[in-house]
């Protein structure tokens, strides 16, 4: 009977799945880039036969060919092999830098939010000063004095929008600390600690995953910024930035080697927007 029941359970969410992506073919587009995507950074191997480490001088500054899909570099290194694995670090990086800003600005605004009064102060005017500054500002300046290395640039991206998660997190909590459900659950005994972690919760975070979503994109942007600007991935590691940032001094008579990786940054923005534009719509509606 168990069984049966989970079997009809995926049935029908596969059908309203189906449903949903019909309706909207600019989400079901999005989500095959995003699988495409996934699938390269995954096993970049299989997408890329060539190592992005070769160095061949003698074809050096090649256009894109037969050989060279994405033509070479300025010391003989395969384009498309380093856009391909490039993906990888620089998808992880934005990931993981956007997900810790989700973590930390989301549990800061949920608190900030339920509670109020000192605590929501204090933390108010520390967002302030932080949201006073633009987003590639505050990570040129983070990464300016911490040094051009990974773990930097990871933690500059962190910082540059957990703002925006604060603030979103602590509306939602304002919101939810207000409904009758709040005072129903005190009313039986429930703790304000409980009370967040159990109800108050649950209900921010699909706006914490839509809006993780739509700034996808943008510190996408910010990363690639960065790394064109020598302050993020360093040499020889491929990474989408640091490949932007090598081609800039050939872009009149090598233009390939900064065509194409844009082209991944592009492509790459234009599918989180759409599925996270698609998300937001949904949410807004119900």
């Amino acid at each position: 009977m168990a069984n049966d029941t989970l079997t009809a359970g995926r049935a029908a969410w596969t059908q309203r799945l189906g449903r949903t992506l019909r309706h909207d073919p600019a989400l079901a587009f999005g989500l095959a880039l995003i699988g495409v995507l996934v699938a390269v950074s995954v096993a970049p191997g299989l997408f890329a036969g060539q190592s992005p480490f070769e160095i061949d001088s003698a074809a050096a500054l090649q256009p894109p060919s037969a050989a060279h899909w994405f033509g070479t570099d300025d010391v003989g290194r395969d384009i498309y092999a380093r856009v391909i694995h490039g993906a990888r670090i620089t998808l992880s990086i934005c990931a993981g830098s956007l997900a810790v800003s989700a973590l930390l600005g989301g549990m800061l605004g949920l608190v900030s939010g339920y509670f109020g009064g000192l605590i929501d102060q204090v933390l108010g005017r520390l967002i302030d000063v932080m949201l006073s500054f633009p987003p590639i500002i505050l990570g040129i300046i983070i990464t300016g004095i911490l040094g051009p290395e990974t773990v930097n640039l990871v933690l500059a991206l962190s910082i540059v929008y957990m703002p925006v998660f604060f603030r979103i997190a602590r509306a939602g909590a304002m919101s939810e600390a207000s409904l009758p459900y709040v005072e129903a659950a005190r009313s039986v005994g429930l703790t304000d600690g409980a009370i967040l972690r159990r109800h108050v919760t649950r209900n921010v975070v699909p706006l914490l995953l839509t809006q993780y979503m739509i700034l996808f994109p943008l510190i996408l942007q910010i990363q690639a910024a960065l790394g064109f600007l020598g302050l993020g991935v360093q040499p020889p590691t491929p990474d989408w930035g640091a490949i932007l940032e090598q081609g800039k001094d050939y872009i009149l008579f090598a233009p390939w080697m900064s065509v194409f990786p844009g082209l991944a940054v592009l492509i790459t923005a234009l599918a989180l927007m759409l599925v996270g534009r698609s998300l937001q719509h949904r949410i807004n509606r119900r």
